[in-house]
């Protein structure tokens, strides 16, 4: 079953489906771009592991089944047994890192082997610290080389990438960052509203662009990830949205699936 929507689904980020979303999308733009690209390239899916530090605040933390003794932190105490001191432990809790697994596409010239392109789909954790100064100390590495860079932002919450000069109004964005023009991005931005466009995929010179039809791969992963019947459109959608567009998904959930909300 097709969204009821004409581009992104919202409900998708609101719902806790976009883990699945990710991969899936990332699988179908590979396939979508093997398609389009000339023969001397190659295209592949990578994957980089990042360890993020969890806060306090949000550890889980085990505690054994049985506690022998309780010490307050900053005090020292011993009992003696036969004359031989026994030191009772402080309780301190761990320091835990999350583990973060991200795929990303690239471009690669068969003839050399040199990486040409970067694909990234955006995930939450790129637009949250702390994994967004991870990501943007990542970026910054990437446009410092001989590499063109293309991310996709199809999430409404988190922070944006902050440039020297304000983003374009949209909800969502594509991003193309050329070898020949840095250190300026092409930034595509559209509604909740609007169709997903079509962008340019820069590839080496003298080669010229690919053109890839967002709209096209995002029909696809929604359709055959069977997002439809997991989506529940009579919920809220998180982050909330402007009261315009929020009426405007009333009508449009209403009008393409029958239900009210």
């Amino acid at each position: 079953m097709a969204s009821p929507f004409p581009g992104i689904d919202p409900f998708i980020e609101s719902q806790g489906l976009w883990p699945d979303f990710h991969a899936t999308f990332i699988n179908y733009m590979r396939e979508c771009l093997a398609d389009l690209l000339p023969g001397d390239y190659d295209v592949r899916i990578d994957e980089r592991v990042n360890f993020i530090q969890v806060e306090d605040d949000t550890i889980q933390r085990i505690r054994p089944d049985v506690s022998v003794a309780k010490v307050e932190s900053g005090t020292s105490s011993a009992t003696r047994f036969g004359g031989v001191a026994t030191l009772l432990p402080v309780t301190l809790p761990e320091t835990i890192e999350e583990e973060i697994r991200q795929a990303y596409i690239e471009i690669i010239n068969r003839t050399d082997r040199k990486l040409v392109t970067i694909l990234e789909v955006l995930s939450p954790s790129n637009k949250t610290q702390p994994g967004r100064e991870v990501y943007q100390a990542k970026r910054g590495t990437i446009i410092q080389q001989p590499v063109h860079l293309v991310e996709l932002d199809f999430l409404r919450a988190g922070q944006r990438h902050r440039f020297a000069r304000a983003m374009p109004p949209g909800d969502y964005f594509a991003m193309v960052s050329r070898v020949e023009q840095r250190f300026d991005c092409d930034v595509y931005a559209w509604s909740i509203q609007q169709t997903l466009p079509s962008i340019p995929v820069p590839l080496a010179a003298p080669d010229p662009d690919i053109t890839l039809e967002l709209q096209s791969v995002y029909d696809v992963t929604f359709e055959r990830g069977r997002y439809a019947r997991s989506l529940r459109y009579d919920q809220p959608l998180v982050p909330a949205i402007d009261e315009g567009n929020q009426e405007w998904v009333n009508e449009l959930v209403k009008s393409k699936t029958g239900g009210s909300r």
